[in-house]
């Protein structure tokens, strides 16, 4: 029998990734569709990958519990994957009401839908690296405590325990994947690593001259989104639910990523890079390292995609963006004439 998978967040990277994996396998894939922007802009990034067209979307909103219960009623998903989020850390501060409902209690709100209208079906939480904070560990595993340092890593760690809490008092399939840093093509523009790919394919372009950046020693563990949403299926896969570290257990600064970025085109990254101080955070996140051990050894998942591989293609992926914009600007001012 064909399974049926319920994604929330479809539209964003990790959503568009999953769902190109899950038709791969076979699955019917349904997208949680909250009705904010046209169309067009929707499914940016499931175009980009080749599957919006085989991908069915049901309205629902995860602040709304009602249009919860309809969706999975409607779907009678196998597997329920909640990617949806106010995911931008910067973001939390700004609008820490909006984080706290959508990311946080969205999370509660789809555990009790689908605990009413499909208790049978497996579901993966997407839990963050952000909730280690200010660690407690110089490697982050599976039991390193927790020290959030945004409202964003907050609204994720109520998120985490509340679908440790579910599994635990409902008996749900219920899993949680504490992901590090991880990037691609379809990464948004707000995001520290898009904003060095795309800023490196600006200033070769003749674009821009320079990139305004916060904290270049922050170090993180980045992986690629594509390598990293076969975790979150195999997760559902294993007989027993559990949570698992993402991570590929090599950190770099922001620094060595932007001299990987720009050496991809040539470029010394020390002559564009301007070090601005309104960018910094309220209160950084200096270093994270994720030990994947568990899941390498449980899920037999180990991470395909080097470091420098991802830069180099999301880098290769912004020069193609410009290009084909300049194509179709000038396409258009020679329709004009």
């Amino acid at each position: 029998m064909t399974k049926r998978a319920l994604i929330t967040g479809v539209t964003g990277q990790d959503g568009a990734y999953l769902s190109q994996l899950l038709l791969e396998k076979g699955y019917e894939v349904y997208g949680l569709l909250r009705r904010s922007a046209s169309s067009d802009v929707i499914a940016e990034r499931l175009r980009w990958l080749g599957v919006a067209d085989r991908v069915r979307m049901v309205d629902g909103n995860l602040t709304d519990m009602p249009s919860l219960l309809d969706a999975v009623a409607k779907v009678k998903p196998d597997e329920v994957y909640n990617l949806g989020a106010q995911s931008f850390v910067k973001t939390s501060w700004d609008q820490p009401q909006v984080t706290a409902q959508v990311t946080a209690f969205g999370v509660l709100n789809m555990l009790e839908a689908v605990r009413r209208m499909a208790p049978q079906a497996r579901f993966y939480q997407a839990s963050s690296s952000e909730m280690y904070g200010l660690i407690q560990e110089a490697e982050q595993g599976e039991k390193t405590p927790f020290y959030p340092r945004s409202p964003y890593a907050v609204a994720k760690l109520y998120g985490h325990w509340i679908t440790v809490n579910y599994r635990e008092s409902f008996g749900m399939h219920a899993s949680s994947g504490i992901l590090f840093n991880h990037e691609s093509p379809l990464r948004g523009i707000e995001f520290v690593t898009r904003k060095v790919t795309d800023g490196a394919a600006r200033i070769k372009l003749g674009l821009a001259k320079e990139l305004r950046m916060g904290n270049m020693d922050a170090e993180r563990d980045w992986g690629h989104a594509r390598d990293y949403v076969r975790a979150m299926w195999l997760m559902l896969q294993q007989d027993a639910p559990d949570d698992y570290v993402v991570a590929t257990g090599r950190t770099t600064t922001v620094r060595e990523m932007c001299r990987i970025a720009f050496a991809h085109v040539g470029l010394d990254y020390e002559r564009h890079v301007v070090v601005d101080p309104a960018l910094f955070r309220p209160a950084e996140v200096d270093r994270l390292l994720g030990d994947p051990s568990k899941a390498r050894a449980k899920l037999g998942w180990v991470p395909e995609t080097t470091l420098e591989g991802m830069i180099a293609e999301m880098v290769e992926a912004d020069l193609r963006r410009h290009r084909d914009r300049a194509l179709l600007a000038s396409g258009r001012e020679a329709a004009a004439s």
